[in-house]
């Protein structure tokens, strides 16, 4: 098991959740540094988005406990609501209004002073401005991602929380939410980031943890995870193993006994369970 981290942005301890015989998530320990992105990374039904929705007190857990910036997700829902801010995986804008009405209208509803400032200003931080003034059912992908982000943005909340911001979007479209997410980071937001783009956690996660059968099965930098896989033969050029071939070789371990030495590493090494 990992080791606690004390001033854990978020943290997840022995979480379990049950729809009737069906276990997604079957006792999950998870810490994430503040100002850090952290990717939880696994196939459809993993149980990533479970586990999200508990965290953004949508879901209670059936055992186990959850904190975010230090606030108990059940006994403090409310306070945690006001520190945090989910972006699903499918935008929610309002394509009727423009791309700067919808910003005033969450800015508005939020209680916010100066909702005409505060959207200009996400405007530009987006690079938005030259589109506020067309409806949103006319922008692309990408920028209805973007615009989607910058809504989760209003008041400037320390947590944000991107389940597969990418998923449906192409290959222009993703590299422009990767950058969003840069910008964030960048910032000091923690970011915990749920995705099954092997590529997207390998090109912006700090720490990245995989989710499999409701357990998570190994957590560490990037460099750590690689250190799971056999060295690489070298004949004339070292070839280092790749995020995809590390998730695979993990996943594969849990299925069966031909990988059941990378499995004993992930304990040993990442801290995995």
């Amino acid at each position: 098991m990992m080791a606690p981290a004390v001033d854990a942005a978020i943290r997840m301890r022995a979480v379990k959740k049950s729809y009737g015989t069906l276990e997604v998530l079957r006792g999950v320990d998870l810490d994430v540094e503040p100002g850090t992105v952290f990717a939880l990374l696994g196939s459809n039904g993993a149980g990533k988005t479970t586990a999200v929705k508990i965290l953004a007190t949508l879901l209670k857990a059936d055992a186990g406990t959850a904190m975010v910036n230090g606030l108990d997700v059940v006994a403090q829902a409310a306070r945690v609501r006001e520190s945090i801010s989910l972006t699903g995986q499918f935008a929610a804008v309002d394509d009727v209004l423009t791309g700067r009405e919808n910003l005033i209208l969450i800015a508005r509803l939020r209680h916010m002073k100066d909702p005409g400032k505060i959207a200009d200003d996400l405007l530009a931080r987006f690079q938005l401005t030259a589109a506020e003034g067309r409806r949103v059912a006319a922008y692309s992908g990408g920028m209805r991602r973007r615009l989607d982000i910058a809504m989760s943005l209003i008041g400037s909340p320390p947590v944000i929380f991107l389940d597969e911001p990418t998923t449906g979007l192409d290959p222009e479209a993703r590299i422009e939410v990767w950058q969003t997410v840069k910008v964030l980071a960048s910032r000091g937001t923690t970011v915990l980031l749920t995705t099954q783009y092997l590529e997207e956690a390998e090109e912006l996660a700090d720490r990245i943890a995989i989710l499999h059968q409701g357990r998570i099965i190994a957590d560490g930098t990037l460099a750590e995870l690689k250190k799971l896989l056999p060295p690489a033969k070298v004949e004339y050029v070292k070839k280092q193993p790749s995020l995809e071939e590390v998730f695979l070789a993990v996943v594969g371990a849990r299925g069966g006994d031909r990988d059941a030495d990378v499995a004993g590493r992930v304990g040993s090494e990442v801290g995995g369970p």
